[in-house]
């Protein structure tokens, strides 16, 4: 027993030294937000660990309800899915009314979990707001005229289009459970900025489709800095009030005062994150208000035609949105990890949102049967 409390003070020596050295003290927070509370990653209530800013809402615009509300029932093979992966939010909206809900776990239609990636899919929103007015030219205008860092080498190519499309050439490895990677950096760490504008240029722009959240995250520099506002007070002027959002969000920051973490960490509820499916439904139209162009919302949520690492030609993902096909139907999606979506099938005009605590195994095609779980199960019930 005595050995085996000289190994761990040693360990824990050495990991301290090893911090000290690195610089890399962002792993204490991680530890303690993970680790330490029986975690090995992210999950979706440690938006309390974090400061965040609030997206504030205005005057709440209900969602219609099916006079067939819930009349349905989930089908069986849906059933193990929920309870394997830890499903607490399953919703399907259709011709804009919701036609089934349920929860799980002591959540409702008000409880506030963690979007993750599902956030750059309303970055991207962003972007198109911002070029509706005029804050930005285009989808082509260059990094560098809004982050001077990018007036380098290579990097002064890289255009806000190639941010969108994933597919800027830069030195990111997105890994989630590497807890001393870029990523985990990222999300515990409290100097976004320093850390992706710092990043280099390792392949040429516009041609090879690499998920990176340091793209995302770039694009929330440029939006600020196009509209003189936080990404929050944006969101709140541009989107959630004038969707008409029932409660304010909350976007976590680096540390108190600093940057949104616009990669991720739009906290929220279900019936919230499901305006965005609306707003590309109606082609960018909300109730009337044009919130974007119906063109960047068509450009948005079709296939950016690029390769992927191993050479092939990769058509599932547009400006930060996911896409794929399923029984016949185009579909595209918000996805953050664990299973986080906001799914839209247009032919259908069908939303499925779903929210939980883990997902299932990643395809070859880029996607996850869990996702195509959910779908199906949707289309078995509203066929």
């Amino acid at each position: 027993m005595k050995v085996f409390f000289k190994l761990l003070l040693l360990f824990f020596i050495l990991l301290n030294v090893f911090v000290f050295f690195s610089g890399k003290t962002w792993l204490y927070k991680g530890i303690a937000v993970t680790y330490l509370k029986g975690y090995p990653s992210s999950y979706i209530h440690d938006f309390i660990h974090f400061p965040g800013e609030i997206i504030e809402s205005g005057l709440h615009q209900e969602w219609l309800i099916s006079k067939n509300y819930n009349n349905n029932k989930l089908p069986d093979f849906i059933n193990p899915v929920n309870d394997s992966l830890e499903t607490v939010a399953l919703m399907v909206i259709k011709n804009d009314s919701i036609v089934f809900e349920e929860y799980w776990d002591g959540y409702s239609s008000d409880t506030m979990s963690n979007s993750f990636s599902m956030a750059k899919s309303w970055v991207s929103t962003l972007i198109g707001v911002a070029i509706r007015e005029g804050k930005i030219e285009s989808v082509n205008q260059k990094v560098c005229e809004f982050i001077p860092g990018f007036l380098v080498g290579e990097k002064e190519k890289i255009t806000i289009k190639h941010l969108l499309t994933m597919s800027a050439g830069l030195n990111w490895t997105e890994d989630y459970y590497n807890p001393i990677g870029q990523t985990s950096e990222a999300y515990f760490g409290n100097d976004l900025r320093g850390l992706v504008v710092d990043l280099k240029s390792v392949a040429p722009p516009g041609q090879v489709f690499k998920y990176h959240s340091s793209c995302s995250q770039l694009l929330a520099f440029i939006i600020e800095k196009a509209v003189g506002k936080t990404i929050s007070e944006y969101t709140s002027e541009k989107l959630w009030r004038p969707m008409g959002a029932k409660h304010p969000a909350l976007w976590s920051l680096d540390k108190k005062n600093g940057d949104e973490k616009a990669f991720c960490c739009i906290n929220s509820n279900a019936r919230d994150f499901a305006r965005l499916g609306k707003l590309y439904l109606h082609n960018g139209n909300w109730n009337g208000l044009q919130i974007i162009d119906s063109s960047y919302a068509k450009e948005a949520t079709s296939a950016a035609i690029l390769t992927n690492d191993y050479g092939q030609k990769n058509t599932n993902y547009g400006y930060q949105f996911w896409l794929t096909k399923r029984s016949g139907f185009d579909i595209y999606y918000a996805r953050g990890v664990w299973g986080q979506y906001v799914i839209c099938i247009p032919e259908k005009d069908m939303i499925i949102v779903r929210l939980g605590k883990n997902y299932g195994t990643h395809l070859e095609d880029g996607h996850s049967n869990d996702f195509y779980a959910f779908v199906d199960a949707a289309l078995e019930m509203y066929h």
